[in-house]
């Protein structure tokens, strides 16, 4: 019956409803509160409690600084693109491995910047009296502990500034042909005390042809950090200049990975293990987190994730300009280098990171 000016009469049934309707909202916040007994922000309050339930550490021996070595006397040459990295001259490069094996780092990876002297062949490379073999000596005498790799790779010595020899017209890399010639370089620079050898350049086989030729000449105990996993990548824009490795002609997609694919990742991997591989590398790092992930759950060897120039360089410009706390950035962006699951880490971070680490400003 509705009432003089058009309302309703109260309801006896709208009454229940509310009242049904309150009883629902009490149980529903008891219901609530018996869920929340379990509450992950506990192990989160202390300081203390957080740094000892965490999952992912970042450690100085996990960290491999690369380094760039050139000819010349007294010559310390800052990067244009890369702030704070230099290409070093053979006796500031001793000094500089002095103050890298004080900070606690355990390695470094040594790549070569030759003045002149190029050809098709990149001979410079696997010469006895070579840049990277002069290097590789005189550390091993003045800095017998600090472990040394040697980046195994021809583009820095070739004229054309691909990562082996060419064939036909037009020009294509020759796989096979390289294999001769990566094997050479990676004896030389077993010879002349490299601890390890790491072929960067992604011929097929070159595993399992550098392993004979080193077994061959009784070192058989050198190992070899394949770059098993390595992207056509953008970013290696700023290495390209420090190394002056930038092809004269095309690019490198035709030999190196194609940036959509991830199944064949795990396939390079297995091959490179088969063929004597003792660790396994992907480059570059950040972008490629699903993949570290991916090799880190198939293979039972060290596996090593390099965060290359581009990454490096990119996130320096955005700490000069104030949009990212530096130290905060570097160390979220290792720590998911790790979280994915790298065991080593190439870094040109790692003499920054190694101070923070060892003055205890990382704790937190």
């Amino acid at each position: 019956m509705v009432r003089a000016g058009g309302s309703y009469p109260p309801s006896r049934g709208f009454e229940s409803l509310h009242r049904q309707s309150n009883r629902v909202s009490e149980n529903a916040e008891v219901r609530i509160l018996m869920t929340l007994s379990i509450r992950p922000r506990r192990l989160r309050e202390h300081a203390t409690l957080r740094r000892l339930v965490r999952e992912t550490r970042l450690d100085t021996q996990q960290l491999i600084y690369p380094m760039f070595v050139r000819e010349g006397q007294g010559v310390r040459e800052e990067i244009p693109s890369m702030p704070g990295q230099f290409r070093f001259s053979l006796d500031l490069l001793i000094e500089e491995m002095e103050r890298i094996q004080e900070l606690a780092i355990p390695g470094v990876m040594l790549f070569g910047v030759p003045d002149g002297g190029k050809d098709a062949l990149g001979s410079h490379c696997y010469q006895e009296d070579g840049l990277i073999c002069r290097a590789l000596r005189k550390a091993r005498e003045q800095i017998p502990n600090l472990l040394l790799i040697a980046d195994v790779c021809l583009c820095s010595y070739t004229d054309h500034g691909h990562c082996g020899r060419l064939e036909g017209n037009p020009p294509r890399v020759d796989n096979d042909g390289t294999l001769e010639l990566l094997s050479k370089a990676a004896l030389a620079y077993a010879q002349a005390g490299a601890h390890v050898v790491a072929p960067s350049d992604m011929m097929d086989g070159r595993v399992s042809a550098i392993r004979r030729a080193l077994d061959g000449k009784g070192f058989q105990n050198i190992p070899i950090l394949s770059y098993a996993v390595k992207y056509a990548s953008a970013y290696y824009g700023p290495f390209r200049e420090a190394a002056e490795s930038a092809p004269s002609f095309g690019d490198r997609r035709s030999y190196q990975m194609d940036p959509a694919n991830a199944r064949e990742a795990l396939k390079e991997v297995q091959l490179d293990l088969e063929e004597g591989a003792d660790m396994v590398m992907v480059k570059p790092a950040l972008p490629y987190l699903d993949v570290i992930y991916r090799v880190s759950e198939i293979t039972k060897v060290p596996v090593a994730a390099y965060q290359v120039s581009g990454e490096y360089s990119a996130l320096c410009a955005a700490f000069d300009r104030g949009w990212l706390n530096r130290e905060q950035t570097v160390r979220e962006t290792l720590l998911s280098i790790r979280r994915a699951g790298a065991d080593i880490i190439l870094t040109y971070f790692a003499c920054e990171v190694a101070g923070r680490i060892r003055r205890g400003d990382w704790t937190e």
